[in-house]
């Protein structure tokens, strides 16, 4: 372990993540070696689940490389709601706070380097760092309410409006994502993302 935890690879990953936390708080140097202890590197490969429904989310993620993707599975069908990408954290916070079963799923959709905490580290976090409830706070309801929002525009947008959210928030993931999620995500078959995209080339 402390060969790994010594690694130039996990060195360069902590200090990604602490950079990240320090956009939020402040961090002394014991609060830094309190980081460096509690988060955990892993390697997810491409299809694999950093969550799957049924199991309970005993863990936070930091995406250091690497993107996933948040769904649910609807009638038989799973449909693509969110994707979290490098340097964003990942939860199922519904699953994760009270530790119940989750609904949805959140897939690796290329290789994924990332960091993780797991519940019962992140309370050690939350008491041995100053403004360590503070920090998970703001995280867990920056990820919620992105995921929620992304969930909820299901119901709410037009698959025109979903299209051009994803252009507009995640600009540099139209290359890193198949069609068929893109589709997905938008809420229709890959043949109408065709058209959508169309449709919205002529009228600019």
């Amino acid at each position: 372990m402390s060969d790994y935890r010594n690694s130039e690879q996990h060195l360069i990953m902590i200090n990604i993540l602490l950079d990240s936390i320090q956009n939020t708080i402040r961090l002394n140097q014991e609060e830094k070696d309190i980081v460096r202890s509690l988060w955990t590197e892993k390697n997810y490969k491409k299809g694999e689940f950093f969550l799957a429904e049924g199991q309970i989310c005993k863990q936070v993620g930091f995406i250091v490389n690497g993107l996933m993707r948040y769904y649910i599975n609807h009638d038989g069908e799973d449909k693509t709601y969110a994707f979290a990408q490098e340097n964003e954290f990942v939860c199922n916070n519904e699953s994760f706070i009270p530790q119940t079963p989750s609904t949805k799923n959140i897939q690796a959709l290329e290789d994924c380097d990332i960091l993780y905490i797991s519940y019962d580290d992140l309370q050690t976090f939350y008491k041995s760092v100053r403004l360590g409830e503070r920090f998970g706070r703001l995280i867990i309801e920056q990820v919620f309410i992105h995921t929620l929002q992304d969930l909820g525009s299901f119901y709410t947008d037009t698959p025109e409006l979903r299209y051009e959210k994803f252009m507009r928030e995640h600009p540099d993931l139209q290359q890193r994502i198949s069609q068929y999620y893109i589709a997905s995500y938008v809420g229709v078959k890959p043949q109408s993302l065709s058209r959508i995209r169309k449709r919205l080339s002529a009228s600019k």
